[in-house]
């Protein structure tokens, strides 16, 4: 399609045809391609009469762990269920259409919470944030520079509390936030190790992201065995993106006073009997501080977190590997490699660049 043509169906007002990704009934196990659909719909570009609403034209798509417990039926107290039979919801980074926000003009690049279709209507944009750094790539804004980048800052130096000389285990060290919380844990002076599921994975985390060593956890019969030979005095800090049976294993390694950061547990999500931890004891002998969080709960640092980071990214001290899946349609393979471990780096979807 011609430019011209393209820009005059974006206009205010447009109908336009509007592919969404919905899901067809909630999930029990590993989510698969089946459990969603494209459907395509139509979309007028234009928010009701004196709404404060905004419509946006989706540019890029996050795939996140947290994405399958929205696939439930279970409510808790920070996540609210998909409907079957509507749109999946996730972080974007999108173009503003039309806005009858005072915080937004059309044009503007924002990201935030979007659905996952080619245009949403948006009703309370108090959630989006406005791009103004465009001198890195716009996909950084669901990554390193989105909510990955502001859970690996705020969980590393906040809650883990790291300093240098700590020595720093992190699972799933590869994926979105492994990857940045490694290169942190590098630049503060600690010995950092990482686990992945792969052997291209594990030489990633060695050769790109600088990590002392790396190992691949479906080679290890005995994890609490494979952690002792990488910590031979114990772990400080644990940055934990998996849960289950690595952390069991991390427990029997810590030292004490260490601290342990709950950030994930997606070996959890798909299972219907989840696994047990049952070496809590080793938290009481070595003292250690095991805490959870949420970034939803830190967001009114993000502004700090940008002049930490971006700095950092222009001068080339943090890289940033993302997976790229191109077209609406791959949309939920890609969403789904993520629960598989196929994704290497951050994953998201492309819908159109500008």
């Amino acid at each position: 399609m011609k430019e011209r043509e393209r820009g005059r169906m974006e206009e205010r007002g447009a109908m336009v045809s509007n592919k969404q990704v919905v899901l067809r009934d909630y999930v029990s196990g590993f989510p698969t391609v089946e459990d969603m659909e494209v459907r395509r719909g139509e979309m007028k570009l234009e928010i009701p009469r004196g709404s404060k609403a905004v419509v946006v034209k989706n540019l890029y798509l996050s795939c996140d762990a947290y994405m399958r417990l929205l696939m439930n039926r279970t409510t808790t107290d920070l996540l609210t269920p998909y409907t079957p039979g509507s749109p999946i919801s996730g972080f974007g980074v999108a173009k503003i259409v039309d806005s009858g926000s005072p915080k937004f003009k059309v044009g503007d690049l924002v990201w935030g919470t979007t659905g996952w279709e080619e245009y949403s209507l948006i009703t309370n944009p108090e959630g989006l944030s406005k791009i103004e750094h465009t001198d890195v790539p716009l996909s950084y804004y669901i990554g390193i520079l989105g909510i990955p980048g502001m859970t690996s800052y705020v969980g590393f130096y906040k809650v883990c509390s790291a300093k240098k000389g700590d020595t720093v285990f992190i699972s799933a060290a590869s994926g979105a936030i492994g990857q940045i919380v490694g290169q942190f844990a590098k630049l503060t002076g600690c010995y950092v190790v990482g686990c992945a599921g792969s052997k291209e994975k594990v030489d990633l985390l060695k050769s790109k992201f600088g990590f002392d060593d790396a190992f691949n956890y479906k080679e290890e019969r005995e994890l609490a065995a494979a952690l002792k030979r990488y910590f031979p005095e114990g772990i400080d800090i644990y940055f934990d993106n998996v849960g289950g049976e690595m952390l069991d294993a991390v427990l029997v390694n810590m030292r004490a006073h260490g601290r342990i950061t709950l950030c994930g547990m997606v070996s959890q999500y798909s299972s219907d009997s989840p696994v047990g931890v049952t070496n809590l004891m080793h938290a009481i002998y070595k003292r250690v501080r095991i805490e959870g969080f949420a970034i939803a709960d830190h967001m009114n640092e993000y502004s700090k977190f940008l002049e930490f980071m971006l700095p950092h990214i222009r001068e080339g001290k943090i890289v940033y590997i993302e997976d790229i899946a191109e077209g609406f349609e791959n949309g939920p393979s890609a969403l789904v490699r993520i629960f598989n471990g196929r994704n290497v780096g951050k994953q998201l979807v492309v819908l159109a660049r500008e």
